[in-house]
């Protein structure tokens, strides 16, 4: 029987491992088979505040880690299979190892939508990145591309016309799904390009590690070209990791948890921090705040001092 079990090991879940560590409820740990989340797959990252030189995304999830495990978290490697929420004590199953839990965090993020290219994964942190908000300052007076439709893609567009030479919009149909004022805006940005009817087939160049030139293909008409590019932003959406939890958590239409006065979710003594319940903001500094409000949540409930 643990007091609190945190499912995820990225910037919310560390956060939230900290505080509950240093309140002596000895959190274990679900670190998931991704671990650190979407920082671990980040190279520089300067916006963390603190940090003014920057740091590895690899190294800061690290060093949260071991500043968690300092004050008595421990960790479990494996993911959850299965859950009952039903009552309190809740029920998990880790791979085939049953836990029980008096409270419980979820942290479990939500896994960028990517092409499915063997370049892309191998390029990902090396000029092929998810986040315009994260990468976009290395991108200046350069060649980027982002692939995409929706209102994201926009955004992410729009974001990275701050430092981008220019932006090609790439989409493999010929309309948006995006909202007509995001669209208007992009539409209306000088530096945006669009290409419509077209995919992208392949990144290069795996072996310099870092992004070059991207091989188009128009579906339509079936031609092949070359784009040179410095940098490849996906943007087609995400999905949240909550597959075990539905029909038991509160979730909107594309699975995210509901949380409300911050991370509360549907189940009292189930909190919910980071991507998980963040469709909108999805930074590490946002995330690392929720993982603090879900442990004194906890901690506050186990005391028996919430409702």
């Amino acid at each position: 029987m643990h007091k609190v079990v945190i499912l995820g090991s990225g910037c919310a879940g560390l956060t939230a491992a900290i505080y509950a560590a240093r309140a002596n409820l000895h959190p274990l740990v679900v670190e998931g088979w991704e671990k650190g989340g979407q920082l671990s797959l980040t190279t520089d990252v300067e916006n963390f505040p603190g940090l003014p030189k920057g740091i590895q995304g690899p190294e800061l999830i690290e060093n949260m880690r071991e500043q968690a495990a300092r004050f008595g978290a421990e960790y479990l490697l494996g993911s959850v299979t299965a859950a009952d929420l039903s009552k309190s004590p809740f029920r998990l199953t880790v791979d085939d190892k049953p836990l029980e839990t008096q409270a419980l965090i979820i942290a479990t993020g939500a896994s960028a939508r990517m092409l499915g290219l063997e370049s892309e994964k191998k390029l990902l942190g090396h000029g092929v990145s998810t986040c315009a908000t994260c990468d976009g300052f290395f991108y200046k007076e350069k060649t980027v591309m982002v692939v995409g439709g929706g209102d994201t893609a926009m955004e992410e567009a729009l974001f990275l016309t701050k430092y981008a030479s220019t932006v090609t919009l790439v989409h493999r149909r010929d309309g948006f799904r995006a909202s007509p004022i995001m669209l208007d805006r992009a539409k209306s940005n000088e530096k945006i390009r669009f290409l419509l009817d077209t995919v992208v087939e392949d990144v290069r160049d795996v072996e310099k590690q870092s992004v070059e030139m991207v091989k188009l293909k128009n579906v339509k008409t079936g031609v092949v070209t070359d784009a040179a590019v410095d940098g490849l932003f996906i943007a087609i959406g995400h999905n949240p990791n909550t597959a075990v939890f539905a029909g038991q958590l509160e979730a909107d239409a594309d699975g995210y948890l509901i949380t409300h006065d911050g991370p509360l979710t549907s189940v009292p003594g189930v909190y919910a921090c980071g991507d998980v319940q963040d469709r909108h903001y999805r930074q590490a500094v946002t995330a690392a705040g929720s993982g603090c409000m879900a442990a004194i949540e906890a901690e506050r409930w186990l005391a028996g001092g919430h409702p």
